[in-house]
């Protein structure tokens, strides 16, 4: 079982409101490239979409059951068959989006009793608390040109120290992929 946490970024390390949907005054910035960029399987999730599971908190579950249960694409076909476990201490009723449940039990316990891949995308709360735990094997960052100067940021000030290594760079639209892996 490995963790993956998958993240729009700027090259600043802010990822809050890349789709504007938080209504921050500068949300939106990862849409502002076209779609291209932000479409399809930009994270190479390849065999994680139909192995894994997704875990997403209360917040990025709710913005994503209300977009993703209505595409049909490929793509979108993939993300809706993944199962999912949402991390919420209020949510009860997951039947928005198919394959959705609530997680029971505390999150590091059941990241660590999962068998399957876990495949995190927004969920800043959740992540942070992974990172804590040091559950977390892999990031993929979809790193976008723009900086902000301000917002939540992926790893926030006074972060333990962590040394990644590179597992690959490459060009994706007007972004770049990133994927950092534990050091060997």
């Amino acid at each position: 079982m490995s963790v993956t946490v998958i993240e729009f970024a700027t090259i600043d390390g802010i990822v809050s409101d890349p789709d504007g949907s938080a209504g921050t005054p500068n949300g939106g910035w990862a849409f502002r490239h076209g779609p291209a960029t932000v479409a399809g399987d930009k994270f190479k999730l390849g065999s994680l979409l139909d192995d894994g599971v997704m875990l997403l908190g209360r917040e990025t579950w709710q913005l994503f059951s209300k977009l993703w249960p209505g595409r049909d694409d490929p793509f979108s076909a993939r993300m809706n068959a993944m199962p999912k476990l949402v991390a919420s201490r209020t949510l009860t009723d997951v039947s928005a989006w198919p394959n959705s449940a609530v997680l029971t039990g505390g999150l590091a316990e059941a990241v660590k009793a999962e068998q399957r891949d876990i495949v995190i995308t927004g969920s800043l709360s959740v992540v942070h608390t992974l990172m804590a735990e040091d559950l977390v094997d892999e990031y993929r960052l979809l790193v976008f040109p723009t900086v902000l100067g301000s917002g939540e940021r992926l790893f926030p000030e006074g972060t333990a120290p962590k040394f990644l290594e590179c597992v690959s760079a490459e060009q994706a639209g007007a972004a770049v992929l990133t994927r950092y892996g534990r050091a060997a």
